[in-house]
């Protein structure tokens, strides 16, 4: 098949008049020149990838801890633009834990499984959102023999907790590791968001979500985030962050483009609209998933909707959109890119329409 397109997101940027021929793989990205095509649309692109995936398609991963679950989480994810994703584990027992941990490292190599996100327990009880406070501990050396074992097996982990909590040497050995540490469920004030950065904190999960936000006194880890050189995770679904808050973080950083897109999805994604967690049912409501306290729990949005969607609310550049769901969080996942040249996987390639819906081919 010959789908020519009238931008192709490659090399970091949108080029006009190419066309790629596919089968099951790209087996060419060339000029369109005198061909007729089979498909024409307005947009080829990579797959996204997401950095924080805790369901879809009905499937909670703390609930199925197993290859099985992670895999029918990927589908949903897959069939709405997600080409990769970090399936995310959040605070729960020991034992959930490690299970996930021997999943992902069974399903490693697998397509569409970039690696694991460890969302506490070590976290914040003060910050914990929906979070189960009875099973968070500091970092200890069981989840450090967990992260050895993941890393071993050659698993991308980015591993989120409260650094003004984590003893700073096991920071520094898990980094050593080559574990990417993300800060977040966090009270840190800026002079510790700074020694955690120092320790090896490379990465902020949900900026401006569970935890203090920043005040002309007390700027906390919101302003240390913005102003330093790591990642920042954000969610872009209209509910978590408000659309000034999110251009204010993209256009203060110091070092451009350092955001990206994280979907924070649950199982309502592609799944039906409401499901258990730790024995509470979460639920749909306005568009937000949240608990029978009425408080937000993970997002109601796929990784591809919150890229519409953050251009919608800021007017920031398709360029920039597209990259902050693709290159950028595999920059800082240290995962190889995932671009349209040949030998790309058919699955992986997404063409949209000019609204950005994805077209069938």
């Amino acid at each position: 098949m010959l789908i020519a397109a009238e931008r192709v997101w490659t090399g970091g940027r949108l080029v006009q008049g190419l066309a790629v021929e596919v089968t099951d793989r790209v087996a060419a990205l060339r000029p369109l020149g005198g061909d007729t095509p089979d498909l024409r649309v307005a947009l080829l692109m990579p797959g996204c990838t997401d950095l924080q995936v805790n369901g879809g398609g009905g499937v909670l991963f703390n609930a199925d801890p197993t290859p099985e679950g992670i895999a029918a989480i990927a589908a949903a994810h897959l069939g709405l633009g997600t080409a990769a994703i970090l399936p995310t584990v959040i605070t729960d027992a020991p034992e959930v834990i490690e299970a996930a941990a021997d999943a992902v490292i069974a399903c490693h190599g697998v397509p569409g499984i970039a690696g694991i996100h460890i969302e506490g327990p070590h976290i914040a009880v003060e910050r914990r959102g929906t979070h189960e406070a009875r099973h968070i501990r500091p970092l200890d050396a069981r989840t450090m023999a967990v992260l050895a074992r993941l890393r071993g097996a050659g698993v991308p982990v980015l591993l989120t907790l409260a650094p003004e909590l984590a003893d700073p040497a096991l920071l520094r050995q898990a980094a050593g590791l080559g574990v990417v540490i993300s800060a977040g469920h966090s009270m840190a004030d800026a002079a510790q968001t700074r020694a955690g950065l120092a320790d090896g904190v490379g990465m902020f999960t949900h900026l401006y979500n569970a935890m203090p936000q920043m005040n002309s006194r007390a700027p906390g880890i919101v302003a240390a985030a913005i102003l330093s050189d790591a990642w920042c995770g954000l969610i872009a679904d209209g509910i978590h962050v408000a659309p000034e808050m999110l251009a204010i973080a993209m256009a203060a950083r110091p070092v451009a483009d350092r955001c990206f897109l994280v979907s924070d999805a649950m199982p309502t994604v592609g799944g039906p609209d409401r499901f258990s967690l730790y024995g509470m049912e979460i639920a749909v409501k306005d568009g937000a998933l949240v608990n029978p306290q009425g408080a937000l729990a993970g997002a109601h949005v796929d990784l591809l909707e919150s890229m519409r969607r953050l251009i919608a609310m800021t007017g920031v550049p398709l360029e920039r959109a597209i990259a902050m769901v693709t290159d950028l969080p595999r920059q800082a996942m240290r995962l190889p890119p995932l671009q349209i040249a040949p030998g790309m996987a058919a699955r992986d390639l997404l063409a949209l329409d000019d609204a950005l819906g994805i077209v069938r081919w």
